[in-house]
């Protein structure tokens, strides 16, 4: 969704010609498909990074227009990474370009990601700014919310005004954890408080469903290790609150729709799938669009023509669709491909934490992706829908239901089952042992010791309110400063100072 979108789109807007822009879209895609036109040599990979920005006291800077133009970054395909505004005007997001993941894959990332987070430290604090890589940024208040404090960019603006207008009522983000929260508001401001990491892998479309529904199965595993989005308007809510306030802070949904069992924007999905077309079928069928653009392309001409068609209003539209694990339909280089976006991680807190997540997720989606019908054979989509929430509400102390193992602790799961699967599925791809064993190995300490980001932000709040006797409000104020220094530290979470 990098491309910009007119304000005054919204307003000129024929609904009937851009469903039918959609279906000629599908049919286009089913067409790619069937005459084996799709890009599927090259097993690529990318990430996209999203970042928050703190004032020095702590609270979030809304200074992402300042930190952008110190970066000076540009559409250069070898410039090290890209930077663009977010939904927030105190978040950014960064792009580092698409790659192999064979030979030293991940440690290249974990140096080129250390070096991009350099470079937007040394920008921000030119801005006056700190960064904080983070799940959901612990230091946003109610009294933040507004809608002045979305970004520039206008297309998050109209995103806006599209949810807004199809929910036809104030939003509602109402959480309960281990504590709770209840508010409304009149538009989608409280989804900047998310920040996510997002992991790419382009698969021949032949291949596509093996791997969707792979890596399905693993969320819940994937987000148990790596949550680290405790924190909501002052109060201690999920372990990966990030979850539940993507649900409800792009929800479009009316009460009466609610009640009516009607599907949320963000959705883990209904079933397992026989093809990347099921996917953007039931993007048509259960979600009606919201970003108005409509491109003069004929799709169905340009492929019977044997070109390549652009699909921009079905890349829109799914992109206003947050699966988390997202189909994607691209072009690079002029030509065509799909990919798998993996949206289940939140950001942080280090570039060795981010690789090491990395390095489980490509891991065990390549290994069981080539054993996909035996795992989705014992596991049922339910189970591995039920097994995403206990993850994102219990992080690393959650319980995961397995084939033959029935409920096991995360922790036990990965470190006695997963691991070393996982270390198959990376040489599978390619990459030397040396990396596997690097990377999962911070994986095997953070569940041996039981804690990730998310587990040290609650010990960190707890130490400043009982042991310094600091109100709330502070105590997240001073864990916020305290986790921005040990992010840019660089050790893996799983050792910082509490």
């Amino acid at each position: 969704m990098g491309d910009e979108v007119s304000g005054s789109a919204l307003r000129h807007w024929d609904q009937t010609a851009y469903r039918a822009k959609l279906q000629a879209g599908r049919d286009a895609l089913a067409q790619l498909l069937a005459d084996r036109r799709l890009d599927g040599e090259r097993p690529l990979t990318g990430i996209e990074l999203e970042l928050d920005l703190l004032e020095h006291n702590g609270d979030p800077a809304f200074a992402s227009e300042a930190v952008l133009q110190y970066l000076h970054t540009t559409g250069d395909e070898e410039a090290l990474y890209s930077a663009q505004h977010e939904l927030g005007a105190h978040n950014l997001e960064l792009n580092l370009p698409p790659r192999l993941l064979d030979g030293a894959g991940l440690s290249w990332y974990e140096s080129d990601l250390a070096a991009a987070l350099e470079e937007v430290r040394e920008a921000a604090e030119k801005a006056g700014t700190y960064v904080c890589p983070i799940g959901t940024i612990p230091t946003l208040f109610t009294e933040h919310i507004d809608i002045e404090m979305l970004s520039r960019a206008e297309r998050y603006r109209v995103l806006n005004d599209g949810i807004m207008a199809a929910r036809g009522e104030d939003l509602l983000i109402d959480i309960s954890g281990a504590e709770s929260v209840r508010y409304s508001c009149a538009n989608i401001a409280p989804e900047s408080a998310n920040t996510s990491v997002q992991f790419h892998l382009q698969l021949a479309p032949e291949s596509f469903a093996r791997y969707w529904n792979a890596a399905q199965a693993i969320a819940g595993v994937q987000l148990a290790v790596g949550a680290n989005s405790p924190y909501l308007f002052g109060r201690q809510l999920w372990a990966e609150t990030r979850i539940v306030l993507f649900e409800q802070g792009t929800d479009t949904r009316a009460a009466a729709e609610r009640a009516a069992g009607a599907l949320p924007r963000a959705w883990f999905g209904a079933r397992w799938i026989d093809s990347v077309l099921d996917l953007f079928n039931e993007n048509y069928k259960h979600f009606a669009p919201l970003l108005p653009l409509c491109d003069p392309e004929d799709p169905l001409q340009v492929v019977a023509d044997g070109g390549v068609p652009n699909l921009r209003e079905l890349r829109f539209h799914n992109g206003s669709i947050y699966r988390w694990n997202r189909p994607v339909y691209d072009i690079r280089s002029g030509r065509p491909h799909l990919r798998v976006e993996n949206r289940v991680l939140p950001a942080g807190p280090t570039a060795v934490d981010i690789c090491a997540n990395m390095a489980l997720f490509y891991g065990l989606v390549s290994y069981f992706a080539e054993r996909a019908e035996e795992l989705t054979a014992g596991l049922d989509f339910a189970q591995a829908t039920a097994n995403f929430e206990n993850a994102a509400r219990h992080g690393i102390h959650a319980d995961q239901f397995w084939p033959g193992l029935g409920r096991i602790p995360a922790r036990r799961l990965v470190l006695e089952e997963l691991l070393p699967l996982a270390s198959e599925g990376l040489s599978s791809m390619g990459v030397g042992g040396r990396d596997a064993d690097r990377f999962l190995g911070v994986v095997e300490q953070r569940c041996r010791r039981g804690v990730n980001g998310s587990s040290w932000q609650v010990a960190r709040v707890r130490v400043a309110e009982h042991r310094h006797r600091m109100e709330r409000s502070d105590a997240l104020r001073a864990m916020a400063l305290d986790y921005a220094a040990q992010a840019a530290d660089g050790r893996p979470v799983h050792e910082w100072e509490v």
